[in-house]
């Protein structure tokens, strides 16, 4: 069976403009990588699980902030690992300053039997959507097209989700 993730896409407006959080990946693989390495915080969850429970879980795991405001669903994407993301959205202005991300462990280098632990998150940003375009990993890319597609018909609307 392939793996499932789920994750949340924060949102807000600064100056008129949209605004989106993304966070980029913790550990040695990561250190020196820009573009297409970013993603939205997110997690494997298992089979029975609610995708938005673990998109609430997976979210404070990575960053140590509760999500609560209301979430609209953004849809499923598959990667090129083939893992299945399902995202969601939600208004917030979240001080990117006071971030937490829990810990993994791997034996780094290679083959040195040395174990190192690093953060899943080393950083996180507020960007434009042309700006996370370039950043985020292009199979999640939909999930901004959509969420802008989905704030464009809500404030036509008068909706605050």
């Amino acid at each position: 069976m392939r793996k499932k993730s789920a994750g949340i896409l924060l949102y807000k407006y600064e100056g008129g403009s949209l605004l989106v959080l993304l966070v980029h990946p913790g550990g040695p693989f990561w250190t020196n990588r820009d573009a297409g390495a970013w993603s939205i915080p997110k997690g494997e969850y298992e089979p029975g699980e609610e995708p938005e429970a673990a998109a609430r879980r997976e979210f404070l795991e990575e960053t140590g902030v509760v999500v609560t405001c209301p979430l609209k669903f953004l849809g499923e994407e598959r990667q090129k690992s083939g893992k299945l993301v399902t995202a969601y959205a939600g208004e917030s202005d979240l001080d990117i300053g006071k971030l937490k991300s829990n810990v993994f462990e791997i034996e780094w280098p290679p083959r040195s039997g040395r174990m190192q632990s690093f953060p899943e998150v080393d950083r996180a940003g507020w960007f434009t959507v042309p700006v996370a375009r370039e950043k985020i990993n292009p199979a999640q890319r939909p999930f901004l097209d959509r969420l802008k597609a989905a704030r464009a018909t809500d404030r036509s609307a008068g909706s605050t989700v």
